[in-house]
């Protein structure tokens, strides 16, 4: 009789699990703390917009008994009037991590390859290793995607690019002048994906709509998410806009009924009167900068801050270490060997207060790490 793993792919036996943190209470108990300050998820800590807020709170226990929308017909609706463009050019999922999964399944068949950077959003790379398919991993350049370099591993079974604009965990963005030389290159032999789940923090004429470039590039693909600026992400609402014709490829590999009926009214509400919350977010974010990056400059701490939510710090000692510190006084921070960035953590901004209370236990926890090198 065979063995279980017998039966496995090797690809599948090759791939690492990725394990989510406990909950909160139990993460509590453990460091012995009576609060947790989440700054590693890049959550927004204002919480979802009035409108969004509104539907969650008015919503009926009995709709749970009933199955949702099963193409998400009234976001994809909402969705279509923000942007102007057809219904069905738009298709959600739970979370972009769904949508990432369909366009790859979409696309790729054995033997095909996938492109992006070494040091981004990691689900990109890890779909395409458990699905079978290589995903070459291109070094960041100044901490940005390096467009030359991912047009030069390009050959005939690359099947998808995989761009990060703004980039997370880095923040670098491409310009316009960047992206349409990009896209000009890519000329249309493969499939690309411009993932904005940050575009909402960018203040800068310059940035690139990738609404806009797929009305001329027809092998662009957009992911948005309601998970950082709106707010939303426990509720698990991403989506993918390109061409009709690219989405309905797309879409035939899509689970339906995957987004449940809290989120789907609470995304397309979110999507009305957003720009106070967005101006209150950006605001939010531009303080905490404002407030942490001259004090990592006075702790003699290398930084890299750009667009988003977030700072990424890097440390005298391991990530770890300082993240088990930090726990003992209630911060939660993001280790980022997982990104590849060994002794760097990443800050999620949220408001002052929480912010003071991270950079105090900063310095206690520098000033042990010292002591204890000394």
């Amino acid at each position: 009789m065979p063995s279980i793993a017998e039966l496995v792919p090797e690809h599948i036996r090759a791939f690492e699990a990725y394990t989510p943190s406990r909950p909160d209470p139990d993460l509590m108990r453990q460091y012995g703390v009576d609060h947790l300050h989440r700054l590693n998820n890049n959550e927004n800590a204002l919480g979802p917009p009035p409108n969004a807020r509104a539907v969650i709170e008015a919503f009926e226990s009995r709709r749970s008994a009933i199955y949702p929308s099963g193409d998400c017909y009234t976001l994809r609706t909402a969705l279509s009037e923000r942007f102007g463009k057809d219904p069905e050019r738009f298709l959600v999922g739970n979370g972009s991590c769904e949508v990432i999964a369909s366009v790859i399944k979409a696309f790729c068949e054995k033997g095909d390859n996938i492109i992006t950077a070494d040091k981004t959003f990691a689900v990109y790379e890890w779909v395409a290793e458990f699905s079978g398919f290589e995903a070459r991993l291109i070094p960041l350049n100044n901490w940005a995607f390096d467009p030359d370099a991912m047009l030069a591993a390009m050959d005939s079974r690359t099947k998808i690019l995989f761009v990060c604009n703004p980039n997370n965990p880095t923040g670098t963005w491409w310009d316009r002048d960047v992206m349409e030389r990009f896209l000009r290159g890519v000329a249309g032999r493969a499939i690309v994906v411009i993932d904005e789940a940050y575009c909402e923090y960018v203040d800068d004429e310059r940035f690139p709509d990738g609404m806009e470039l797929m009305e001329r590039h027809k092998n662009v693909v957009v992911f948005r998410t309601f998970s950082k600026m709106y707010a939303l992400a426990g509720l698990r609402v991403g989506y993918v806009c390109g061409q009709k014709e690219v989405v309905d490829y797309i879409r035939r590999t899509h689970i339906v009924y995957s987004v449940n009926s809290m989120g789907q009214p609470a995304a397309a509400a979110a999507l009305k009167d957003d720009a106070g919350h967005i101006a209150a977010t950006r605001l939010m974010v531009a303080e905490a900068k404002a407030l942490l990056l001259p004090a990592f400059d006075e702790l003699g701490l290398k930084y890299v801050s750009n667009a988003g939510n977030f700072v990424m710090v890097e440390t005298p000692v391991s990530d770890s270490l300082i993240y088990r510190h930090l726990m003992r006084r209630g911060i939660m921070v993001r280790t980022m060997t997982g990104f590849r960035f060994p002794n760097w953590i990443r800050v999620s901004m949220v408001q002052l207060p929480v912010m003071q209370e991270f950079l105090q236990a900063l310095r206690e926890v520098l000033g042990i790490v010292a002591g204890t090198r000394t």
